[in-house]
């Protein structure tokens, strides 16, 4: 059996599979298909200062190849999520990512404050949801140096930054986030798209366009998490369309540290362990000792 232990600054994960937020809440529902303590880490539901509803009408659709959805960042707030769900989280023996997300830099700043007052160790930075209104933080180098840079100067916490695909080169905004002080940078969030109701003539969500997330995007996902790198020094964990070990392996080649899973549990709630065993076998066929021994590995043609 191949180590898969990993680390991020110094955490370490005993293994590189993340289930992504956004998928299983604050993990309590999942808990029924298995031990989280199997997992290298929880990524938990977008939390916000205040509570929020979340956007109104239709909220997820399924498309081809993958979801398309426009939740809104639906949750019980902060104050709740640290009083009533993150004991919990922090009993089950596996790394919390605490995802937060914010308006403005001074409500994020707020999150970190009351973070800063428990014991969650990873604080994962949402500066890139597409299913909110504005234009996200993270869709600017700008915007992505500071609001980076503000939160590390509030916490000692491990800081992963969140980065969207929205953008033009996501390389510039991985350094952007690594130059001001995140100990690593998770990529990729969904993609925006669109759905169209040809009967009523409208789209198909209300709030017009969502987020485009599953297998499909797992090409577009991997091309970034290479460019990024190649532009950056820091851990990557690799996001979006990832539904087996190969596909794993391929992010952790691309330089991955470790990989979130996300779309693949609405299909198979036992996806993360699956991957988990299938890196597993991969690695020992190869006769492979440690998965660090394959991270950044590919090998580009020259042109």
């Amino acid at each position: 059996m191949a180590n898969l232990k990993v680390n991020i600054k110094d955490v370490e994960f005993k293994n590189p599979v993340i289930v992504t937020s956004g998928v299983i809440g604050y993990g309590r529902e999942y808990e029924e298909f298995f031990d989280l303590s199997k997992l290298g880490g929880l990524a938990t539901k977008g939390t916000t200062l205040h509570k929020r509803n979340g956007n109104p009408g239709k909220r997820i659709v399924e498309v081809p190849s993958g979801l398309l959805f426009s939740v809104g960042l639906q949750n019980p707030g902060i104050d709740y999520y640290i009083a009533s769900e993150l004991p919990n989280l922090l009993s089950k023996g596996t790394n919390i990512l605490s995802n937060i997300a914010g308006n403005d830099e001074a409500e994020y700043c707020k999150i970190v404050e009351k973070l800063n007052e428990t014991d969650a160790p990873i604080i994962e930075l949402n500066i890139s949801c597409p299913n909110t209104s504005g234009a996200p933080l993270g869709t600017s180098c700008e915007g992505t140096e500071r609001i980076t840079k503000i939160i590390r100067e509030m916490t000692d916490k491990t800081l992963i930054v969140k980065l969207s695909p929205n953008v033009a080169d996501i390389g510039e905004i991985a350094k952007a986030a690594e130059s001001s002080g995140a100990d690593a940078v998770s990529l990729i969030n969904s993609i925006h798209a669109m759905k169209i109701d040809i009967n009523t003539r409208r789209p198909f969500f209300h709030n017009n366009v969502g987020a485009y997330s599953g297998e499909a995007i797992f090409p577009i996902a991997l091309r970034m998490v290479w460019e990024v790198a190649n532009a950056v020094n820091i851990p990557i964990l690799g996001i979006g369309g990832v539904t087996t070990g190969e596909e794993a392996i391929q992010m952790i080649m691309a330089g991955a540290t470790c990989v979130e899973v996300g779309a693949a549990i609405f299909r198979n709630p036992y996806a993360p362990l699956q991957i988990i065993d299938e890196i597993n076998a991969w690695l020992d066929a190869k006769g492979i000792q440690d998965i660090n021994e394959i991270r950044g590995v590919v090998q580009p043609w020259e042109r």
